[in-house]
Order: structure tokens, then C-alpha cells, then sequence
């Protein structure tokens, strides 16, 4: 819950009534402590039961709590009993406020809501929406409840676009099929081959507890064009046995014995180069062996389909020789003519063996060289219209002065036509760190945000990031940090792309060796954002007791401490 104040009870000692009545604030504590509790008492066994015994002795209301005794006065009985509203007031309050938070610079709650492990983030996030709607009825008229974040949103146009990918895959391979088999008798044995690999695999994915996530659709869409493969490659030679006078049957069974080898072999060497991501060890380990499953099994299917089911449906319905249509007169000149050109260069490639190893080789090493000038990089930031700006002041800031920094910024933001909504976190979702905060920036969709003056090109999320940290540094006392939230799923723990975990027993050579290899990472340019999350320089009061006189009036050091 971001901005929320628990309900508290305050106690606002009076010291005159406390002299009056000789007592101190650690007996007005100690009272509380002692009187207002619900604890265990043990059990109660008969012969036939057995009871837990607890003790109700919390109060339940403001007047119960006033009617508390304080039966001790430091450490001693008091056999006078004083009732608790009459050296003390009470009143029902709000615990001390350490953390603020606001939604478009109005008050607000946030409230955020996280999937167990091993739920569906997509099932859980639709669910969510249909509460809220409904509790949006019971709510105060002056009271909204919206969405400000819903990283689901990009699961579903993630999925989405690979299911279009996957059918869209599946058509060209069809047109490409037919372009090239010339009949549609051809072209359909060979795309029934998809359906039967692809449900295949759902099965595998389903036993092994897999989901429809990234990874696996990227090997299913993958897939589409790697499992007709084993398929042409059988159906093609079935084709040239009945050109040669032969019978359907005839053909499919001789057509496949002689290919089952050569269908193998072209199996087991694709399946060579996915089958080893699924033993990869560490992070790309665990993102890819899903990938790596799904698509061998995908391709050991196809294989299967193709010695079996492929002969079986050429044994009933199988077309050959050149296409009567007026398009496909056409395309079979084309593809003759390419056959003219191929078979030149082919000529030229068997003639002149050496320079072409040669040529080759020499390609295969500049290929590699051109490696170090390709951008290299885990994950690619993506444009989701969303990301945080997490802002500092200085350590030694209070809540209300870190408040009023967030204001000046937010004032700023608000100006911005690109930006949809802003919700403030001051003090952080946890309240610990009062000099610390977050702006968490939802975007406008990228045709509205306008064009960059210096590209005059849409604003891109990248550019925003940069634009906003370089216009907050007007606000005075603090430090902007932008976080792409598109990359923390991959990320270490505090979500930034880039951390360091720095070790050591000796915290000052610690502190020391921190801020030194800090320094450096500011200056190689290299790095922006850099920033570590050991604080120092908090000023702190220190109280020194005096033994002597603590001990005269019978004062203990912890209660030195409570007061």
C-alpha cells in the first residue's frame, strides 16, 4: 500500500500530572505494555477434551483503553491506583507519516498487486479489473479507483503479435509451397504437416507444465517454417518416383524408403543446433530451455508426420507434372529461368573449386570481424510508454523537505504534453528511506507525444527519459535516475540494468573502495544514472548519560533510550 498511514492511537503525556502523581513516561509505557495485551494462557485437559486457554485483555474502544490502571510506579506496586485519562490524553489518530503519495498531484493510495508464483499473470490481472469495477460502486462519490500499471497489458500484445506471427508464418509458407510444388494437392499435404506438429507439441508443452509464454511461442512460430522441411523433402521424391509411370501407392512406398535416411539425418542436424540451449546453465539457461524444448520436439514431430502420415496421404492424392493455369505457366518459366542461372553459377562453382573455398573462408572471417562494431546487449529496451524516475535529495532530508522537492519536479512534469498520468511514491512504497522517492510515468500512446525538435521524429521512451532527467536538474538539491521498466524482468534485484554488488568485512575500506570504483564509473562516460545504496553523511545526535546520576534516581540507560 504506497501512501498509506495506518490508524493509530495517540497518547499525549501531560508532565504535571505526571510530577503530581510522581510518576514517569516509562510507567505510562510499561502500563500499556503489560495491561493492554491478548496472550496464550496455556491448556485445560479433562478426561475427554482439551481446551487452549488466551487471554483477552486487549481494549477494545478509546474509553476501554482510558480505564487502563497503572499499577506500578518504577518497577514498584502502586496501591494507588491511577487510571491512565487521568495523567495522560488519547485521542485516535494516524501513525507517523513516512511516506506520501499522489496521482496526478492529488492525494492517492496505491495499491499494488503481485501474482503468486506459478499463477497465470494474464488470468490474475483480468480477474483484478472485474473486482475493481465492482468496487468502484461501493466507493465514496469523491473517491476514483484506477489503473496506473498493468504490466500485463504488454504480456497480451506480446502473445498477440506472436500468434500473428505464427498465422501469418504458416500462410506464407502455404504460398511459398504452392509456388514452388505447383499443385495444391502438393501444397496442402505438405501444411497438414504443420497442424500435426505444432498440436503435437502443445501436448509436450502441456505434460511438462510449460505456458504459452515468450519463449515458447517464439519457438512454435520458429517452427512453422522448420517442420514442412522433412515433409517437402519426402514428398518431392515421392513426386519424382511417380513421374517415372509409377502407381500412387507404388510411389509413396518407394519414394519414402528411399528418403527415410536422408529425412534423419536433416532431422537430427537441426535438432543439433536447439537441442544444446536446453542444458545451457545459469540465467540464458532458464529463459531458453523452454525454447530449445519446444522446438525439437516440434521438429522430431515433424519427422514422425513426415514418414508416416506424408507417403499415406500421397498413396490417395497426389498431383504431378506442370501447372495448366495461366499463373502457374507463368511461375514455371520463371523458376526455368532461374534453373538457367543457378545451373551457370553452379558450373562456375565446380570448376573453380579453390577460389571459391578461398572466397568462403575469406567471408566467414570478416564476418566475424564485423562482430566488435554490432551493439551487443542481453535484452533491447523496449518503447512501453512507461518507466520511473527515482529522485533523491539530500541524506539528511526531512519527509517535508524531500515533499516539496517532489512538488517543484512534479510541477514541472505536468507541463509536458507528452506525459498521460504521474504517481508519486514519496518516501518510497515502504516509507524507510524519507529522502528518496519515485515518479512513476505513464506515457501518452507514441502518435500523440508530439515530434523531438532535435530529430523531428516522434519522442521515442528513450529520448523522454533523457529529455526529463536533464529538465529536473533545474529543481534544486536533487538527483534523477531514470529506470526502463521494459528491462527489469531481466534485471537484478533493484531492476537497473547494469549493478555491482561490492563485499567486504571492513566497512570503511568498503565505503572507500564504493565510492572510488563509483568515481571511475562516472567518469568513463560510458555509464549514466550511477549511484550506489550505502548512504553516508545522515547527521545524528548522540546522548552521552551520566552514569552517576542515572543511577541516584534509579534511571536505567533502556529507558533512557524508550524516553
Amino acid at each position: 500500500l504506497g501512501g498509506y498511514v495506518d490508524p493509530a492511537i495517540r497518547i499525549w503525556v501531560n508532565s504535571d500530572k505526571l510530577q503530581r502523581y510522581e510518576l514517569s513516561v516509562n510507567d505510562i509505557i510499561n502500563t500499556v505494555k503489560t495491561e493492554h495485551v491478548e496472550l496464550p494462557a496455556g491448556q485445560i485437559e479433562t478426561e475427554r477434551r482439551e481446551y487452549d486457554v488466551r487471554t483477552l485483555g486487549e481494549a477494545a474502544t478509546l474509553q476501554q483503553l482510558e480505564q487502563l490502571v497503572v499499577s506500578e510506579r518504577g518497577g514498584r506496586p502502586n496501591y494507588q491506583p491511577i487510571p491512565l485519562q487521568k495523567v495522560v490524553r488519547l485521542e485516535e489518530g494516524l501513525a507517523e507519516i513516512r511516506r506520501v503519495s499522489r496521482f496526478n498531484q492529488m492525494p492517492a493510495v496505491g495499491i499494488g498487486i503481485r501474482k503468486q508464483r506459478g499463477s497465470n499473470a494474464v488470468e490474475v490481472a483480468r480477474v483484478v479489473r472485474k473486482q475493481l469495477a465492482s468496487l468502484q460502486g461501493n466507493l465514496p462519490f469523491d473517491v476514483e479507483l484506477k489503473i496506473n500499471f498493468d504490466t500485463t497489458k504488454f504480456i497480451e500484445e506480446s502473445v498477440g503479435e506472436l500468434n500473428f506471427t505464427l498465422i501469418l508464418s504458416a500462410l506464407l509458407t502455404g504460398i511459398v509451397c504452392w509456388l514452388f510444388l505447383g499443385s495444391w494437392s502438393s501444397t496442402i499435404n505438405v501444411l497438414m504437416a504443420i497442424p500435426t506438429s505444432i498440436v503435437g507439441t502443445f501436448i509436450v508443452i502441456a505434460f511438462m507444465n510449460f505456458t504459452l509464454n515468450t519463449f515458447t511461442l517464439l519457438g512454435l512460430s520458429l517452427a512453422i517454417g522448420i517442420v514442412v522441411d522433412d515433409a517437402i523433402m519426402v514428398l518431392e521424391n515421392i513426386v519424382r518416383h511417380k513421374e517415372m509411370g509409377k502407381s500412387k501407392f507404388n510411389a509413396a512406398l518407394d519414394g519414402s524408403k528411399e528418403i527415410t535416411f536422408a529425412a534423419i539425418a536433416a532431422t537430427v542436424a537441426i535438432a543439433a543446433i536447439f537441442l544444446p540451449v536446453v542444458f545451457m546453465r545459469g540465467v540464458i539457461g532458464k529463459f531458453f530451455f523452454q525454447f530449445g524444448t519446444t522446438l525439437t520436439v516440434a521438429v522430431g514431430l515433424s519427422l514422425l508426420e513426415a514418414l508416416t502420415l506424408t507417403p499415406m496421404r500421397c498413396s490417395q492424392f497426389l498431383e504431378s507434372g506442370h501447372r495448366s493455369s495461366g499463373i502457374g505457366s507463368k511461375i514455371d518459366q520463371i523458376f526455368d529461368r532461374l534453373i538457367k542461372i543457378y545451373a551457370f553459377f553452379l558450373d562456375i562453382a565446380l570448376t573453380k573449386k579453390r577460389s571459391v573455398l578461398l572466397g568462403s573462408a575469406l567471408f566467414l572471417v570478416l564476418s566475424f570481424a564485423l562482430v566488435k562494431f554490432i551493439g551487443k546487449e542481453f535484452v533491447p529496451a523496449q518503447d512501453q510508454g512507461r518507466f520511473m524516475l527515482r529522485l533523491q535529495t539530500p541524506v539528511d532530508s526531512s519527509l517535508e523537505y524531500t515533499d516539496i522537492k517532489f512538488r517543484e519536479a512534479e510541477k514541472i512534469l505536468a507541463e509536458r504534453k507528452e506525459i498521460d498520468r504521474i504517481y508519486t511514491a514519496v518516501g518510497g512504497f515502504g516509507g524507510g528511506e524519507v529522502n528518496t522517492g519515485i515518479l512513476f510515468i505513464t506515457l501518452a500512446e507514441k502518435s500523440s507525444r508530439g515530434k523531438n525538435p532535435k530529430t523531428n521524429r516522434l519522442w521515442t521512451q528513450q529520448e523522454l527519459m533523457e529529455e526529463y532527467r536533464t529538465i529536473l536538474k533545474k529543481v534544486s538539491d536533487i538527483k534523477v535516475f531514470a529506470q526502463d521498466l521494459s528491462m527489469r524482468g531481466f534485471s537484478a534485484s533493484r531492476g537497473f540494468p547494469i549493478e555491482f554488488s561490492v563485499r567486504g568485512s571492513d566497512w570503511n575500506k568498503l565505503s572507500e573502495t564504493s565510492e572510488k570504483i563509483k568515481s571511475q564509473l562516472e567518469k568513463s562516460g560510458l555509464l549514466s544514472d550511477v549511484d550506489w545504496d550505502y548512504k553516508l553523511g545522515k547527521p545524528e545526535i548522540q546522548v552521552i548519560p551520566d552514569r552517576n546520576k542515572a543511577n541516584a534516581r534509579g534511571v536505567t540507560i533502556r529507558s533512557l533510550s524508550e524516553i
